[in-house]
């Protein structure tokens, strides 16, 4: 289990379950959210976060494919903790690597949208690195794509 918190510490969860896949995107549009190079999400089932305090809001912002995210923010200090992508729907939750108490715990499994990412960021070699998106049935573990699966089969009934 890892713990995580908004900057203030209002906002705690815990994470109960190891993280589906960790995305590292250097698309244009994560680099404007977070003011940084790149955005650092770890995957995980919306059920298997655990709320240890506060409870963050959510901003419906826009995202480059048009579906646009709810960034789950800290009423507080304001710090994003997670999103959620209207792509995965709320079911998942893409979990602010930074805000954990130890992010060490999860390094990326795959660069995407590395055709935009500032030149000066040097990718390691061992981790896949791909130019836009991915196909997850390539990368993701076995074990990550039932979990995701189980998930799915649950929202249609």
């Amino acid at each position: 289990m890892l713990d995580g918190r908004c900057t203030c510490g209002e906002v705690r969860y815990r994470l109960k379950a190891k993280p589906l896949f960790v995305h590292c995107c250097h698309c244009r549009w994560c680099q404007r959210e977070t003011g940084s190079a790149f955005a650092l999400n770890a995957l995980i089932e919306a059920e298997a976060v655990e709320p240890l305090g506060g409870e963050p809001v959510g901003v419906a912002t826009p995202s480059e494919s048009g579906k646009g995210q709810i960034i789950h923010r800290c009423p507080t200090c304001e710090v994003a903790v997670w999103s959620v992508y209207s792509g995965a729907g709320p079911d998942f939750r893409f979990i602010r690597v930074g805000t954990l108490d130890d992010p060490d715990a999860c390094p990326p499994d795959i660069h995407i949208y590395t055709e935009s990412k500032q030149p000066w960021v040097v990718l390691p070699q061992h981790i896949p690195a791909m130019a836009q998106y991915y196909r997850r049935s390539e990368h993701w573990p076995k074990e990550s794509l039932e979990r995701r699966e189980a998930v799915l089969a649950k929202r249609r009934g």
